[in-house]
């Protein structure tokens, strides 16, 4: 868990659109995240920003000089958010409490990205023409579920992956009626998705939302290799997926 914190607090890749900020002189206007601050750029002097210390997701700003010229303020925070802001001077402000909300997505990438490089649990495999598909960790937060695959090429050919498809199915299928399958769109996909190098291997994270699974159901995962045969069909059962392990907060 160590490594998922220290991975999430690097990963700086996603922003919530640029918006509005004015400030004056004479009042002063709190900013406050939905996550720790972790930096703070100013795009010039006439911005005057002060931390919180009672508080790290506060951050106080207040205008160094009045009709200064457009400028910028830049905010990271803990869950690798970047917050920009265009700042203009204003006598009277209307907003002085600004709550800025979480990006759902950049924290669901920020997840996936840090479950690349956590340790394999195996929980389920297939082999097929020297290519090994596992599904080697299942983590839960909030209302996603992260599955974190390992696909291990120990063959002289390249894999290229066609699909990568994930989908709730019967367990039994009966001659009198058709199988209900009902697949399921990826939040997030993180990882190299596209080819397996010969002897090596690649790890993928596919985030879902949260649901749970009929025993007479299951989840099937399949794999399937473009202009080839090497396909594979993992199945998850809704024991497995209790038993995913919970990620910590973003801090």
């Amino acid at each position: 868990m160590k490594q998922i914190l220290f991975i999430l607090i690097s990963v700086m890749n996603a922003a919530i659109a640029q918006q509005p900020l004015s400030i004056s002189t004479d009042k002063t206007t709190s900013l406050i995240f939905p996550f720790p601050i972790k930096y703070v750029d100013r795009g010039t002097r006439d911005i005057l920003v002060q931390p919180v210390k009672e508080d790290e997701r506060i951050l106080l700003v207040k205008a160094a000089s009045k009709q200064f010229a457009e400028t910028n303020l830049s905010v990271v925070t803990g869950d690798g958010n970047v917050y920009e802001f265009t700042v203009n001077y204003t006598p009277q402000p209307s907003v002085l409490v600004l709550h800025l909300p979480p990006n759902k997505k950049a924290t669901i990438s920020a997840y996936a990205n840090a479950i690349l490089n956590n340790p394999p649990r195996r929980i389920s495999k297939v082999e097929h023409g020297a290519v090994i598909a596992k599904l080697s960790g299942i983590y839960i937060k909030d209302e996603v579920i992260y599955y974190q695959l390992e696909i291990h090429n120990h063959s002289p050919l390249d894999f290229d992956i066609d699909l990568l498809k994930f989908f709730i199915t019967d367990k039994k299928k009966s001659k009198r009626s058709s199988v209900q399958e009902n697949e399921l769109v990826p939040l997030y996909v993180a990882g190299n998705r596209s080819k397996v190098k010969a002897y090596n291997f690649s790890v993928v994270v596919v985030a879902l939302d949260k649901f749970t699974i009929p025993d007479a159901k299951f989840l099937g995962i399949q794999l399937m290799e473009k202009n080839g045969g090497r396909h594979f069909n993992l199945k998850v059962y809704n024991r497995q997926i209790l038993r995913a392990r919970m990620l910590p907060e973003l801090n």
